[in-house]
């Protein structure tokens, strides 16, 4: 069953849809063999969320102009759900985004991001200048990797003023856990500083307790240790890949049955 409108996905910090790199790795080309009519987000991967959810409302005019439709489902990673967030809230799109999905996005910040911004001043300047040129490089628009990692910790006010829900879009939203360190090498370090930081059950990155935002529905894989960047199909083994791409088929065949 396909979903009445289409499927945006939107990618969170770093992520940069290339040649080399591919956002959410197979999962877009997996759902359209399925029927799904499925687009990935083009915004910067070290945008502000005021920028890219600009960024994001453009992209989604276009595709529903192409679609011949008036909304989308959108499902948002990491800092993605934020920037779809302040897009339907702050933006005027809210009649446009039919469900708004969300996993292991930090609505309530990350103390992660919180700690590094404890960090000299002249070296938060100088990795963020490396950063900016690094992702203008690249096709960001607008890089502000200082000013994102502010947006992300807990103390900004920017998540109080879209924490709400919109009584027009259906939300809900998913996190993972990744159990130990030795479940993914790329996510072990942050994995440690979270535990040391918060002490809370975390995909390495966002807390559980964090990533609740409207519905929520628990874990994504409820039986299987999944970090922040293996849900989005990066560095995933085999197996875990498998149970991945079938989580995301149950969740565009939900939405169908909603009438999505």
């Amino acid at each position: 069953m396909r979903t009445k409108y289409p499927i945006i996905l939107v990618h969170g910090i770093i992520a940069k849809d290339s040649r080399i790199f591919k956002c959410f790795g197979k999962i877009d080309y997996l759902l359209k063999i399925q029927g799904f009519h499925v687009y990935k987000s083009n915004v910067d991967g070290f945008g502000t969320i005021e920028n890219n959810a600009k960024q994001l409302k453009a992209e989604i005019r276009k595709i529903m102009k192409k679609e011949g439709v008036n909304k989308v489902n959108i499902i948002g990673h990491s800092k993605g759900g934020l920037d779809s967030k302040y897009m339907i809230q702050k933006l005027g799109m809210e009649k446009h985004v039919a469900s708004l999905t969300t996993l292991c996005t930090p609505h309530l910040g990350s103390p992660i991001a919180e700690n590094i911004l404890r960090s000299p001043k002249w070296l938060l300047n100088m990795i963020a200048f490396s950063l900016d040129s690094w992702y203008r490089f690249l096709g960001d628009k607008h890089p502000d990797s200082l000013k994102v990692c502010k947006e992300l910790s807990t103390v900004t006010e920017i998540h109080d003023n879209i924490l709400a829900t919109s009584p027009y879009v259906y939300t809900q939203s998913y996190s993972t856990t990744m159990e130990r360190v030795s479940d993914d090498l790329a996510m072990s370090i942050p994995l440690a500083f979270s535990h040391h930081f918060e002490k809370k059950e975390s995909d390495g990155l966002v807390s559980n307790e964090s990533a609740k935002y409207g519905n929520y529905r628990g874990r994504a894989l409820a039986d299987e240790s999944i970090s922040h960047s293996e849900i989005i199909d990066f560095m995933a083994n085999k197996r875990k890949k498998a149970k991945i791409y079938s989580f995301y088929s149950n969740l565009c065949e939900e939405l169908a049955g909603m009438g999505f």
